[in-house]
């Protein structure tokens, strides 16, 4: 009899170590939820997938893209991604030390001194980074709260600016906080990525990541 009351429990014993509790099973369940296909756009090794237009210089060191551009270059360097994109969610994570830098998306190649066209996700020393400025456009579309982001914003360290674009809606998000949105936008639908240099300005900026979501569910966070 006691023997098989021991057999009876060490059974009990070896099935509960196998089977997940339902807190376990959820546990799992949010964590597989937050594993996202996420692609990096920058290898951290070279510029392989993206093109160099004139203006500026684009180097990889120690793993991390930096832009530089002397005050006498007048056209604006822009770094734009070979392949174009539509809806996505599209991660960066900055530091900009001088001048006036931005992340462009659904841009287009132009013939002009700024070499593209579209909208950009300001990044700049002058607070307004994470508004939406229009390149050969309507110029400023959103301009963020330069007090917000002065508190939002790591003034010479890593920031991280976030560009959701799904079909007609845009949310642009600094550190998390949100910066910009557009509903219903007239814009293009559709273009390259692209990371800009300044003309006319002294220019240094850093990116240790470009990630990119195609097709995100929300616009959500």
């Amino acid at each position: 009899m006691v023997i098989n009351y021991l057999i009876l429990l060490l059974s009990i014993l070896v099935l509960s170590g196998c089977q997940p509790t339902t807190e376990n099973a959820a546990n799992a369940e949010d964590t597989t939820t937050l594993q996202q296909p996420w692609t990096s756009l920058f290898n951290h090794q070279n510029l392989k997938g993206w093109q160099i237009l004139p203006g500026g210089t684009w180097k990889v060191q120690n793993g991390v893209l930096i832009g530089t551009s002397p005050a006498d270059e007048p056209l604006h360097g822009i770094l734009l991604s070979k392949k174009e994109y539509g809806d996505f969610k599209l991660r960066v994570v900055f530091k900009i030390l001088k001048g006036d830098s931005g992340l462009y998306f659904r841009a287009e190649k132009t013939d002009s001194e700024v070499s593209v066209s579209g909208f950009q996700a300001e990044i700049d020393v002058n607070n307004e980074t994470g508004g939406l400025y229009e390149t050969g456009g309507r110029a400023w579309v959103v301009k963020p709260d330069a007090e917000n982001i002065k508190q939002w914003m790591a003034a010479n360290d890593w920031n991280e600016l976030i560009v959701i674009a799904k079909g007609k809606n845009v949310r642009v998000y600094l550190n998390g906080h949100p910066t910009a949105a557009l509903d219903n936008d007239p814009g293009r639908m559709q273009g390259h990525i692209g990371l800009q240099l300044h003309g006319g300005m002294e220019m240094e900026v850093m990116f240790q990541d470009v990630l990119i979501l195609e097709n995100p569910e929300t616009l959500s966070l």
